[in-house]
């Protein structure tokens, strides 16, 4: 299925953020994330709230709240690995999907508070137990303090690469941020149309601003290069979870990477959707996407030209 294109001609792998660490930009961005927080414009809202004073949409201050850490071995296989995805999810999040199957964590202050110090060693926890990669999950609400925890722990001896694994309704004004320092971006991509993404997710110019981040996430870090031990390195790999009824509107997400993006975008076509949190009020949303539903799903990427699929279950 054209899942695997490993680089045997590449160089030993060596995260992207260590030359801006060198040159003293990483701290000089964290610096710079912070002062965003006074009239925050790091997703795609752009509330504009004062974060030290008031809470904007993701009810989130200063501090990046973890809910847990560790080896992750459910994601995709060339960042499971066989050591597994060194995830650390975040509480709280700038999305509220009436379907999100990590409710009791989007949604609820689960977890502790943490200090830049204490973010750092959290990082560098992840790495002593042998995971093949950082990976942020719902990072995007608390991007400035990720990357002061980043500057610290990478001081630290932090080597590993870093995966953003986000909603995808990001700003530009994070992603210019960023840009030198996520070595893997992996953005959901929920919504073809924006009627649904209000309904479904509060997130009114969702299918506007997701397309403008992943081609901005493209235009950073490329297309997804696996090295020679099968781990992914450095590239784009978008998430498209497959939905009941069509909401998903695959048909426009799949042309959309074609045609604007590069037909060798890695896409995992997503197949687990199951009713979860207020989704039985949403019809169709209380039942589970159906065999055929995803077979179509997964004729209309092929059809794109779309090949690099992942989580393919059918023939």
């Amino acid at each position: 299925m054209g899942e695997v294109c490993y680089d045997r001609s590449m160089p030993a792998f060596e995260p992207a953020y260590l030359r801006l660490l060198a040159s003293g930009e990483l701290h000089s961005r964290a610096a710079r994330a912070r002062r965003h927080l006074e009239a925050c414009d790091l997703c795609a809202r752009h509330c504009g709230v004062d974060r030290s004073q008031h809470l904007g949409f993701c009810r989130t201050g200063l501090l990046a709240r973890v809910a847990s850490f560790g080896p992750h071995h459910g994601e995709e296989a060339p960042l499971r690995g066989w050591a597994g995805s060194g995830t650390v999810f975040f509480s709280r999040c700038n999305l509220r999907c009436v379907f999100c199957q990590n409710h009791e964590i989007s949604q609820r202050p689960v977890g502790l508070e943490l200090t830049p110090e204490e973010l750092a060693a959290v990082f560098l926890a992840v790495q002593a137990a042998g995971c093949h990669n950082l990976n942020l999950v719902s990072p995007t609400h608390v991007m400035a303090p990720i990357l002061d925890g980043l500057a610290l722990a990478a001081e630290s001896g932090l080597r590993l690469p870093i995966v953003y694994n986000t909603g995808g309704y990001d700003s530009p004004e994070a992603l210019a941020l960023l840009d030198g320092i996520v070595d893997i971006y992996m953005p959901d991509m929920k919504y073809n149309d924006a009627r649904l993404s209000r309904r479904l997710s509060h997130a009114a110019v969702y299918p506007q601003a997701n397309r403008r981040a992943v081609r901005e996430m493209h235009r950073q870090v490329g297309d997804l290069r696996i090295g020679n031990r099968g781990l992914a390195e450095r590239g784009l790999l978008v998430r498209h979870l497959v939905l009941p009824g069509g909401l998903a509107g695959t048909e426009g997400i799949v042309q959309f990477l074609a045609s604007e993006v590069s037909r060798n975008t890695y896409l995992n076509l997503m197949n687990q959707y199951r009713p979860d949190f207020l989704a039985p009020r949403h019809p169709p949303l209380q039942r589970p996407t159906t065999g055929s539903e995803y077979e179509a799903a997964v004729r209309l990427a092929r059809r794109a030209g779309l090949d690099r699929l992942s989580g393919i279950t059918v023939a």
